[in-house]
Formats: structure tokens, C-alpha cells, sequence
């Protein structure tokens, strides 16, 4: 029996430098991207799957004897595959044909054994070209399989290092945006472009840039009947003359929702609902809408105020109800949505939004009413689902899809609509007039003009489908940055109060013209090396192969109601391409019976029967997945669930033990299957800026289980034997994930993956009373163990850190009885005085309280000069020149902190986990965001020399710090807002 090698992922993984090009890649979208072709939730970063389909692939160095038969020969190469991984994970290097064909190079050397002839000895010697190694990849490798491909992200980094690419889909949203990154642009590469205008351009047409041409100059004639077509509903403005005079387009308008106000003096007076008066906080450039109400208390008007003192009227509703403008009665939530639902809301401009000579404008309303808009012809009619994950707009009357958007984005949505249509019929004739040959259509195969003709319409679409992102009334005005908020800022459509409605014909953010150039320039950014295929189908039923290797990324439980979310895209992207691509496009709405989410709202028996649906599909999709998968090779699995405090009906476990439906649906289809988790790698594969709660499923990390199949000869084991196995391998492997700076958010999450590997690798594990242990039960285990390891740390830690930690557990910042700290400092072997002395708590009248970092002394703290340091000090302080002063401060600080500097990082993830556990959300942030900023903190401290300790915040940094916090509330509030009211 031949021994199978390993693959590096089974071994190791440069976590930090995959880490930070995920981030980075995450952090703000970059033109080329092929994610920003269009939106899809969840995706994961290409740097992400790049790095980890490499290491699937690859060889780990200590099952290569041949070539490296020592410890150091194997450590040395290991290095070498790690820059590699780091220099491929880099978004820079993308299509750095380079470092793509040592990595592809690495890939085909790890396969030599499959090689006859001389070819091997080429590969083997790294003497062999790219052209070979990539035809041999191509046809030699197994393809790489993506069952649930969703945006893409797996199946496009395996054709870019050269291997066939497999993905499938249920959604056609997303088939539809797999289709133009991994199919268009391979059938159509190296062709010039044929229409007259981009022919013009002189050029060497290589990979999509032909096709990228074509998009943007139908693209423009579009946008040029567009105008032609919808000028009238969209008229020039007087600028004032401070502006730079003359008539400008508006960019934008500013509207809020109105309702009929209750007060019986007022029958039939609509009165605005405003979420917030703001229209610029940006500093020296505050500008405001202020509401003037007439002296008889009966009519009201807008004006715009440029700086001074903010207007009083911050609002008219918020999250508890609305209040009338006119008569200062409150307007309960219960009587708008009645109103809403009898379709009587209204709308009334507030501000006009312009470019004008000194840059962005801000207007008083022209005309409070809305432009009489004619009803298009052949809007989509199609349902909202009356209840579903991230919906909330069916309360407020809003039943269909088309009650998304005002009468004048509706005329605009299906005017570029059915101009795809139109350019299609100009591709077609101006490729026939390049001597193309008519050919089959692009879903029959086709590579001729009609097929490309159908290529440049699906693109032409989805810029379609990026516009009514930008162009529906759940937009927002974001005030921080001057911009619109789309409608799918996050994953789901909430009622929003004031909308913005973008001009779709000037030249702004969310326009038609800014729409497609995000499209064009991802096409015009691809490379492909390799054959792909976008399958549409259900997961279980995906045309793979035997023998294929299986990367994917599956639905997170009820995390993301994709189809009805996407139902939203789908409406337009029907509309614009049903006549060509019929096929993909046959069904009214999304298909959703077969779609594998736990939806509670599609069963009679609500979360139970979910559950089970869930639980079952998933299982069969592994099931299969278990018999196609290359025994060679690991599969390996995307997930991301954060644990939530939860028990199953007919669990008799503790109430309070942790586990997680999401997870424990997961784990048990992929056990159940026959698989056996072998290694776990924590890739933050989300952006580290967002604010999340606590109680959010949203993390910072994707767990990346690696799998394989577990030996039939796999031994069982009882629950004592699995105890303490874990409490022998957990901490080792926490340890490793701690030193790769895992975020303390994600650390339960990580968690799982090591104890999982204990748990799967056994037939079974047998209780007490002789029943096999349910993944809930291992999972409650496996938190158990890792709250033990998080706790046992505190032997690291001076007396008094140790009382601060325990009062801080019972009490926060709150004070509690003398005599209950009297007796934990006896606990503890230190006193009440002498933990006051050291400057950790406060003490009088009978009350003791830890000190808040505030209220710490001395400012510019010095640890070196401290007679009583302590850990719990130089924690607090690390935080507070964070977040007051800035990263040099606290790096500062960091070096002088010296051998305290380890215990420091460590009682930090001890208070994460105690803040999480106790709901405490600002306290967890600030732990949290301090690890995540220590390796950045570590290479600042390493450059500065032996300075004197930080000095205490400045006044400035005091103020910059307290602007940043009013900021950052501001903002929370703004986004309360935004997700409407949830009484």
C-alpha cells in the first residue's frame, strides 16, 4: 500500500501573510477586482483561495525524502513555499505571470511522480517552460470542483494557476456572474473588439481586453440613448451664484418618506420622516437641512445651512417612533405602517446634490413635488416573499419588487434594460460585419457572433444589476463620506426613512457610466489559463468527475437568504437577457425549493423542519462529494458561523454550554459522511474595520477545515478518553492559532477545528450510558476544554492582575461590597489597599470599583519606573495610547514593557472572552481591536530606539480621539437608522 504524501496544508501555513493580503484585499475595492463585477454576499478574498488551493496541491516538504531528507532541508524548503504563498497571496502580483508559473511549477513538481518520460525530469529539474507545465496541468491534474461557487472566488484563483475549473450553482445570479469571469473571457481571448469605436484604438488585443473594449463602447452608446431617451425626467439645475452660476445635472436628490400626521388639526398634511438632518459632518464642510415650519404651525419648507452651530432638530423618527414636525406629536410605528400598507405614505424632496465649481453641492428642493413619471411598459410584477431572512420592508406596504424603487428609478431601470436588448442586436451586426460567422448562440456552445453577441449583452447586464444596487429607495446619503449608501450595504433590505435617488445619467457613483466601467475593468483584469465550466444546477446533482479535488465554500445555515436576496438582481437581470439566455433565466424568480438554507419561513414547522432540511441536504452533498473526492488529496471547506449560546429541544445539556446550530448541522454532514477533519486554519476573509455586535453572526475569520477521508479501521473511544485527549492536543493547537495573532473573536470558532480533528478521527465516541455523542455534545466538550486553557493562564499573571480579573468578571467598571473584595484579595494572597496602591481599583464608603482606563495614572504611564507594575496596568494602558494616541504611542509603550509585554497579549484575549460571555460589546472591541493591531505594534516597537516612556495624550490626541468616538457613534446611529425600527 502506497503511504500518501501530505500536502503543506496539512502541516503549515503562512496564516500571517495570507491574513493580511485577505484584509488588505477586503479593506476597499480596487478597479480589476473580479469581485466587482458584481455583488454576491459572502465571497471569499481571492487571496484567500489562492493560498489555500496551493497549499491543497503542493507537497508538504517532509513526505518528499527523496529530495528533502532532513529536518532542516525539510524547514529550509518550507520557507521557501511559504514567500512563495506570500508573494502569490499579494493582490500586486495577480497577474505577475512570474511568480504564477513558479507556483504553477511547484504544483506540476508535486505530480512528477504521475509522469512519464522526459517531461519529469524537466518538471523535476524546474527547467521545464510555463507553456508546458500549464498544458500539463490543464490535462494531467484533476480538475478543482466548487459545489457551491456563489461569486466565483475558487473556481477563478484554480484557473488562474492553470488548472480546469468545475463550479456549479442553484442560484443563476450567480452562475451568471461564474459565467462571465471563468467562460466569457477564455472563449473569447486574444479577438479584437468589433465595434467602430473601440476598433480605433490601437492595441495588441490579448486575453478579455477585446472583449472589455466592446462592453464600454456599447456601454457608452447606451448611456447616449439613455440621456436621449430620459433627459426630460432628469433636468439641469440653476447653480447659485457662490456655486459658479450657470446649470449644472444634479448627481443626486435627497428624499424623505412623508406620512399623513395624526393630529386631527392637520387632516391630510403629510409630514416628513427623517432619520437624520445631516448632510456633510465632514470638518470645516458641515452642512445641514433645516426644516422652517410656518407661524400657524401648518406648512413647512427646506433650507440648506452651510456650517455654524448644528440645528437643533437632529431627526423626526428613530428606532423607538416618529414625531410630527408640525405639532410635535409622536407617531407610532403601528399607525406609519398602517398607513404604508394602504399605500398613503408619500415623499417630499429635501436637497438637490450637485458638483459645482468648489466641488460638492448641496441645494435648497426646487419643487417639493415628485416629476410626473410615465409608467413603463413591462415592469417586473414579481412577490417579495411575505416573510424572510433580512427582509423587513413587507411591513411598510412595500409587497413586490418594484415598490423598491420610485416611479423615475423605475422608468430608468427599465430603460437600461431593454437598451441591452438593442445593443445586442448592434454587437451582432457589427461582429458579422468583422467577418464573424453567425454560429451558435452562447448558451449551445457557440464561440461566433451570436455567442458574442450574448457575451457582451450578459455583461452589459450585470452592469444592469450593479445599477439597481444604487438606484432603489432603501439607498441612503452617507454623511461621513459624502457618498450614497447602497441598497445591499449589508445583507438585507431594511425600510429606510430619507432616500437618495443618483442620477443614473451623470457621471457619479452609482451612475450608469460608473456602474459598467467596475464591470469592464474586471473583464479587462482576467487572465485565464485554463478551461472552466459554470454549471447551473443543484449541488448534489453538479456534473464532476471521479477522482476531482473539492475546495468550497457552503451556506452558513440561516446566516444569508441568498435567493430571495438575489431575487432582487434577478428581476432586472431577467428582464435584460431572457430572450438569449432563456435556459438560465427560465423560472419568474430564483429557484428556492432545493436551495440549501435553513429558512424557517419556508416550513410549516418553522426552525425544527429547517433544521432538518438543512441537515439533510447538506449531508448528501458531502455524501457525494465523499466518493468524488481524489484520495491524494485533502478536500477542504470554507465555513463561518459564529457560535451562539443555544440548546436543541430534547437536549438534556446544560443550559448554558455553548455550541451552535449552524456548526453542529455543518460538522454533522461532514462526519457523517465518512470524513474525518485532519487540520483547521482560521483565514480573515473579512474586513477588520467592520463594527459588528457581539450577538451578530459575523466574524472576522472563515474557518478552512482540511478533510479527509477517516480509515474504515478508525478505532471508537469513550467521552473520558475524548476529554482528555483534548486537554492534551487543544491547548498546543491554540497556542499556534494565538501566535498567528488569531483575532479573539474568532478564537471559539478556531477552537473547533483542532477538537473536531480529535472527535472525527474516531468511529465514534461512546458516552456514559453507551450512546454515540452527538457534534452538539463534542461541541459543548470542546468549549469546556478551550474555556479551561483561557483561564489556566492565570498562574502568568501577578496577584493582583489575578483579583482585577475575577472583580471585573463579577462586577465590570460597576462597584461592589468591601467585603466581598476583601474576601477575594484573601482569595487571591494580596489585600484591597495594596491593589489600590497598585492602581488598579478605587475604594471608599464600603465600595470598590476597578478603575476605568481614564481615570489610570499616571498618564504617561512608564512601566519601568511603576514600583508596583502589574499586567492588568499595562493591558489598560496599551488600550488607551491605542485608541487616545494612535499605534506609535502604544508601540511606545510596548517595548518598554519587556517580558510583560507576552502576559499582556495573553490577558487580553482572557478579557475578550470574559466580555463576550458577558455581552460587554465596547470592552470586547477594544481588546479585540488591541491584539489584532499587536504584530503592527511589535514592528513599530522593534524600529524605535530606547526612547523615554510616551508621554501622556495630548490635547490634541485627546480631542482627536473624542471627535473619532463622537464619529464612530454618530455612524452606529446613522446605521440603527438605516436598518429601521425594531421596537
Amino acid at each position: 500500500m502506497t503511504t500518501r504524501k501530505k500536502k503543506l496544508i496539512e502541516v503549515a501555513l503562512p496564516l500571517e501573510a495570507i491574513n493580511t493580503a485577505s484584509a488588505s484585499e477586503k479593506s476597499v475595492p480596487r478597479r480589476g477586482h473580479p469581485q466587482t463585477i458584481h455583488l454576491w454576499w459572502a465571497r471569499r478574498p481571492l487571496a484567500a483561495a489562492r493560498a489555500i488551493l496551493f497549499a491543497q496541491l503542493v507537497d508538504d516538504p517532509s513526505s518528499c525524502l527523496e529530495r528533502f531528507p532532513s529536518e532542516s532541508e525539510q524547514h529550509d524548503e518550507r520557507a521557501r513555499l511559504f514567500r512563495l504563498i506570500e508573494r502569490l497571496a499579494a493582490w500586486e502580483n495577480v497577474n505577475d505571470e512570474a511568480v504564477l508559473a513558479e507556483a504553477r511549477m511547484a504544483i506540476a513538481r508535486s505530480w512528477a511522480s504521475d509522469i512519464d518520460g522526459p517531461f519529469r525530469e524537466k518538471v523535476c529539474a524546474g527547467t521545464a517552460t510555463n507553456g508546458e507545465v500549464l498544458a500539463y496541468l490543464a490535462s494531467a491534474l484533476p480538475p478543482i470542483c466548487d459545489p457551491f461557487s456563489g461569486g466565483g472566488s475558487i473556481a477563478l484563483e484554480a484557473q488562474r494557476l492553470g488548472l480546469r475549473a468545475l463550479a456549479s450553482d442553484l442560484n443563476p445570479v450567480a452562475v451568471t456572474i461564474n459565467k462571465a469571469l471563468l467562460e466569457l473571457p477564455l472563449r473569447f481571448r486574444n479577438r479584437p473588439p468589433v465595434s467602430p469605436a473601440a476598433k480605433q484604438l490601437s492595441q495588441d488585443w490579448t486575453s478579455a481586453q477585446g472583449l472589455a473594449a466592446d462592453i464600454r463602447a456599447y456601454a457608452d452608446w447606451m448611456l447616449h440613448e439613455a440621456r436621449r431617451r430620459l433627459a426630460p425626467f432628469y433636468p439641469e439645475v440653476a447653480l447659485p451664484k457662490d456655486a459658479g452660476g450657470g446649470k449644472a445635472l444634479p448627481i443626486g436628490w435627497i428624499w424623505a418618506r412623508t406620512v399623513a400626521s395624526p393630529n386631527p388639526a392637520l387632516k391630510g398634511t403629510h409630514v416628513p420622516l427623517v432619520a437624520s438632518f445631516c448632510l456633510s459632518n465632514k470638518r470645516g464642510r458641515e452642512v445641514w437641512i433645516v426644516p422652517e415650519v410656518t407661524a400657524d404651525r401648518r406648512q413647512y419648507s427646506f433650507r440648506i445651512q452651510r456650517g455654524g452651530e448644528a440645528p437643533a432638530l437632529t431627526e423626526t423618527v428613530n428606532r423607538t417612533g416618529a414625531r410630527c414636525l408640525l405639532s410635535g406629536e409622536p407617531i407610532p410605528f403601528p399607525y406609519i405602517r398602517g398607513e404604508a400598507q394602504a399605500h398613503r405614505l408619500g415623499a417630499r424632496l429635501l436637497a438637490v446634490v450637485v458638483e459645482g465649481a468648489r466641488g460638492r453641492e448641496y441645494l435648497n428642493p426646487q419643487s417639493p413635488e415628485l416629476p410626473d413619471i410615465p409608467e413603463p411598459e413591462d415592469v417586473p410584477a414579481t412577490e417579495l416573499p411575505a416573510q424572510a431572512l433580512g427582509f423587513r420592508v413587507q411591513a411598510y406596504g412595500m409587497t413586490r419588487h418594484r415598490d423598491l424603487f420610485s416611479p423615475r428609478q423605475l422608468l430608468a431601470m427599465c430603460t437600461f434594460a431593454e437598451l441591452v436588448h438593442d445593443a445586442r442586436e448592434r454587437v451582432m451586426a457589427d461582429a458579422l460585419a468583422a467577418g464573424m460567422e453567425p454560429g451558435a448562440c452562447f448558451e449551445d456552445g457557440g464561440a461566433s457572433a451570436a455567442a458574442y453577441a450574448d457575451a457582451v449583452a450578459l455583461c452589459l447586464a450585470l452592469g444592469v444589476g450593479r445599477l439597481s444596487d444604487y438606484n432603489s429607495t432603501i439607498c441612503t446619503w452617507n454623511t461621513i463620506g459624502g457618498s450614497i449608501r447602497s441598497t445591499f450595504s449589508r445583507q438585507a433590505i431594511p425600510i429606510t426613512w430619507d432616500y437618495y435617488e443618483t442620477n443614473p445619467l451623470a457621471d457619479t457613483t452609482g451612475s450608469w457610466s460608473s456602474c459598467i466601467s467596475w464591470v469592464a475593468d474586471a473583464v479587462d483584469n482576467l487572465h485565464p489559463q485554463a478551461s472552466a465550466t459554470a454549471y447551473a444546477c443543484d449541488a448534489k446533482d453538479a456534473p464532476f468527475p471521479h477522482g476531482a479535488i473539492i475546495s468550497t465554500d457552503p451556506p452558513y445555515y440561516d446566516n444569508i437568504g441568498y435567493s430571495d436576496l438575489s431575487d432582487y438582481f434577478y428581476v432586472w437581470l431577467r428582464k435584460a437577457l431572457l430572450p438569449f439566455f432563456g435556459r438560465l433565466y427560465a423560472t419568474v424568480l430564483v429557484p428556492k425549493v432545493a436551495e440549501l438554507v435553513a429558512n424557517p419561513f419556508r416550513f410549516k414547522d418553522g426552525r425544527r423542519e429547517a433544521r432538518a432540511f438543512f441537515e439533510t441536504g447538506l449531508a448528501e452533498v458531502f455524501k457525494r462529494l465523499y466518493d468524488l473526492q481524489a484520495p491524494s488529496v485533502p478536500l477542504t471547506v470554507y465555513y463561518a458561523f459564529k457560535q451562539a449560546e443555544s440548546t436543541a429541544e430534547g437536549d438534556s445539556s446544560d443550559d448554558s454550554a455553548t455550541s451552535s446550530t449552524g456548526w453542529e448541522t455543518f460538522l454533522h454532514a461532514v462526519v457523517s459522511a465518512g470524513f474525518s477533519v485532519d487540520g483547521t486554519w482560521p483565514i480573515r476573509t473579512e474586513r477588520a474595520a467592520r463594527t459588528v455586535g457581539l450577538g451578530t453572526n459575523a466574524l472576522a475569520s472563515s474557518v478552512v477545515l482540511v478533510c479527509h477521508r477517516r480509515p474504515e479501521t478508525a478505532p471508537s473511544t469513550t467521552r473520558g478518553e475524548f476529554r482528555r485527549t483534548l486537554r492534551r492536543e487543544l491547548p498546543e493547537a491554540l497556542k499556534k492559532l494565538q501566535q498567528g495573532n488569531i483575532a479573539p473573536v474568532d478564537v471559539a470558532q478556531a477552537a473547533i477545528g483542532p477538537g473536531m480533528a480529535v472527535f472525527s478521527r474516531h468511529r465514534e465516541v461512546l458516552e456514559a450510558n453507551g450512546k454515540p455523542m452527538t457534534i452538539r455534545g463534542a461541541l459543548q466538550l470542546i468549549n469546556e476544554v478551550l474555556d479551561e486553557y483561557l483561564a489556566s493562564g492565570e498562574g502568568d499573571f501577578d496577584a493582583d492582575t489575578r483579583f482585577a480579573i475575577t472583580w471585573y468578571e463579577q462586577h465590570g467598571w460597576e462597584p461592589g461590597a468591601f467585603g466581598d473584595a476583601e474576601t477575594l484579595a484573601k482569595a487571591r494572597n494580596v489585600s484591597v489597599a495594596g491593589v489600590v496602591e497598585a492602581g488598579i481599583c478605587h475604594s471608599a464608603a464600603g465600595r470598590v470599583r476597578i478603575l476605568k482606563r481614564a481615570e489610570m495614572r499616571p498618564l504617561d504611564y512608564d512601566p519601568q519606573a511603576d514600583k508596583t507594575p502589574t499586567v492588568w496596568e499595562f493591558a489598560q494602558h496599551m488600550i488607551r495610547y491605542l485608541e487616545e494616541d494612535g499605534e506609535e504611542a502604544a508601540a511606545r509603550l510596548l517595548k518598554r514593557l519587556g517580558s510583560g509585554a507576552d502576559a499582556t497579549r495573553e490577558l487580553a484575549y482572557r478579557l475578550f472572552n470574559t466580555c463576550e460571555r458577558k455581552k460587554w460589546a465596547e470592552d470586547a472591541r477594544s481588546y479585540n481591536a488591541l491584539i489584532l493591531a499587536w504584530p503592527e505594534l511589535e514592528k513599530l516597537a522593534a524600529k524605535l530606539g530606547d526612547e523615554p516612556p510616551p508621554a501622556a495624550p495630548s490635547k490634541s490626541g485627546k480631542k482627536a480621539a473624542t471627535k473619532k468616538k463622537t464619529a464612530s457613534k454618530n455612524k452606529d446611529k446613522q446605521q440603527e437608522l438605516f436598518e429601521g425600527d425594531d421596537e
